[in-house]
């Protein structure tokens, strides 16, 4: 091959590579921009379409995945994504998969399950302040949720009116809104005072708001 031709060679070459590159780097900023806007269904097959069309691989890809489909509302294959997270050697990101994971677990009502990733999330990274003050707020209410089921006290009976307000509380503390909830017992008792039924579910929450304020 003469020089010449050898240098057009190399010069056919470059661009090739260069368009790759370019076309990779305009469909990451594309993921990125959907998930931005909460575009959570257009960011899953964005971010899909770098593994499948670019065979781009990496523990961020998988964590974004796993936040776009937990807000896409699929838990299941968030939780997927996350699991593939927790194994990898950038810990920070790891304890986030994992509390992530606690997230969608408390969601669930599997509250020990829940306690047990964000138990690991501190493992990982005990700098991970979401996480410790997801474990301290769990562990604290599954404490006092034991303890109110050992408690023989006397009870008023609660009213219709006070079992409602029960479980309208009890839908708010499902989704961890503990502090709503207190909110609505304590309302709900300067309106009948057989709501009082309930003091020791109201004094855990009162508990837990009171950590948030720390």
């Amino acid at each position: 091959m003469s020089w010449t031709k050898f240098t057009l060679a190399i010069f056919l070459l470059i661009p090739a590579s260069w368009t790759r590159v370019s076309r990779l780097n305009d469909a990451i900023d594309l993921a990125s921009e959907s998930y931005s806007k909460a575009e959570y269904e257009q960011s899953i097959t964005n971010h899909q379409a770098l593994i499948d069309q670019f065979q781009y691989s990496s523990s961020a890809l998988d964590y974004n995945l796993g936040l776009s489909n937990q807000y896409a509302e699929k838990p299941d294959e968030a939780s997927a994504y996350y699991d593939q997270v927790t194994t990898s050697p950038d810990k920070t990101l790891a304890s986030f998969a994992f509390n992530q994971s606690g997230v969608i677990l408390g969601n669930k009502e599997e509250y020990e399950a829940a306690l047990s990733k964000f138990k690991s999330a501190l493992i990982k990274d005990p700098n991970n302040e979401v996480a410790r003050y997801n474990y301290e707020m769990l562990a604290r209410w599954l404490q006092r949720d034991e303890e109110r089921k050992n408690q023989d006290e006397d009870k008023p009976e609660p009213s219709d009116f006070a079992k409602r307000k029960k479980a309208e509380a009890d839908r708010m503390v499902e989704q961890f809104r503990f502090r709503d909830a207190f909110n609505l017992m304590n309302e709900a008792l300067q309106q009948d005072e057989t709501v009082a039924a309930y003091q020791q579910f109201m004094t855990s929450l009162q508990e837990i708001t009171e950590i948030d304020e720390k």
